[in-house]
């Protein structure tokens, strides 16, 4: 079944890292399947990075059971902040090659940032009773991280606009 489509809306690729069709991405061809062993690697390998640098985090910042979980919160910003930025940087500024997307936006953020784990952290506190603090966890790091990446990506366009306007 074809999706619904504006008329003379343009129709974008899923991913422009994988593929120009939305066949593409459902029923690759063998030649397609090996295009995209070195974007899954570039995935992998990213993720590992940002999933250690995410651990670093909560070595140096643990959080005790029951406890406010400021880790993970200040984390899910900070990376959607970086999320904000870098993607203003390669759509406005910069043609990134076909590998940067996926290893920096998708696998060191995509590791690094852990909503798998805000949600684990939210039962954890409902469990301990403590339900008040679990909702405003939960809405704290919804508001927290949409804010961080319209904030980022707003200021980087400003920076970027303000650099093209000023020659040096």
């Amino acid at each position: 079944m074809e999706p619904l489509r504006r008329p003379g809306a343009v129709q974008e690729p899923p991913d422009p890292d994988i593929g120009s069709s939305l066949e593409s991405v459902r029923r690759p061809c063998r030649g397609q399947r090996t295009e995209q062993w070195p974007v899954l690697g570039a995935i992998s390998v990213g993720g590992a990075l940002g999933a250690v640098a995410r651990y670093g985090a909560s070595l140096v910042w643990p959080t005790a059971a029951g406890a406010f979980p400021w880790t993970t919160l200040v984390v899910n910003v900070l990376g959607c902040a970086v999320i904000g930025t870098f993607m203003v940087v390669i759509t406005d500024l910069w043609t990134a090659p076909r590998l940067v997307r996926p290893f920096f936006g998708t696998g060191v953020l995509g590791g690094f940032t852990t909503f798998s784990t805000y949600v684990v952290d939210v039962q954890c506190l409902v469990e301990r009773g403590r339900a008040g603090t679990a909702l405003s966890y939960l809405a704290l790091t919804a508001l927290s991280a949409l804010a961080a990446v319209w904030a980022a990506a707003a200021l980087t366009r400003r920076l970027i606009e303000r650099r093209t306007r000023c020659p040096r």
